[in-house]
């Protein structure tokens, strides 16, 4: 029984794993059950199985994906000091993140969020959900840096976030369609500039 339910976790994973790709290059949207049956040589139902249908299978890879960012940009900054240290920390793991490009066509959600900032249903209100959590938590240390006195008191929260959101999308542009190879370099020198409080000098933070 106990090896039964570890390959069964151990297809789900690689089925989830093989979504993930095809998805990064194909869309959500054109993810099919066939098109992975014939990549992972496993049956059509075979694939469905562990999640039931395809609109689960494909929530299921967008819960890998998002999984990863967490994993390689918030949680190595969770043991920066919250505010302004923990900021840069995410940055420099998000420009890293943008730079080794993890999935063929660049970071997942800004990808996702294109395809399907239009299209209403499940997979749309879960990219917003995340989308939302994400832009909070950036709203939750820019407020604690401008309590800690690390930023300006004039320092507006909704057009930092969006100002650092939009460099982050510009960047993953250059890298995955014009093939700038400088671009996440100059996104993470933007993103610390634009964390300077008023009056003083952008903290290089080593780049």
């Amino acid at each position: 029984m106990r090896k039964s339910a570890e390959e069964a976790r151990r297809t789900r994973e690689r089925i989830v794993s093989t979504a993930v790709n095809q998805a990064s290059s194909q869309g959500l949207s054109g993810l099919t059950i066939g098109s992975l049956a014939e990549t992972l040589d496993m049956s059509k139902a075979g694939v469905v199985g562990p999640f039931g249908s395809r609109a689960a299978l494909q929530l299921a890879a967008l819960a890998s994906a998002v999984e990863m960012f967490t994993q390689e940009v918030v949680a190595p900054a969770r043991t920066a000091e919250p505010g302004l240290p923990r900021l840069h920390a995410v940055i420099d793991a998000w420009c890293d993140y943008l730079a080794a490009s993890p999935f063929p066509n660049g970071c997942f959600v800004t990808a996702a969020s294109c395809e399907l900032d239009g299209r209403p249903g499940a997979l749309r209100d879960r990219i917003h959900d995340t989308v939302t959590r994400w832009r909070r938590f950036l709203a939750e240390e820019i407020a604690a840096a401008r309590a800690a006195g690390d930023l300006g008191a004039d320092a507006d929260t909704d057009d930092l976030v969006s100002l650092l959101s939009g460099i982050a999308m510009a960047a993953n542009q250059e890298i995955q369609l014009l093939g700038d190879g400088t671009a996440a370099t100059r996104a993470r020198r933007l993103m610390h500039a634009a964390l300077a409080a008023p009056g003083r000098p952008a903290v290089a933070n080593g780049n």
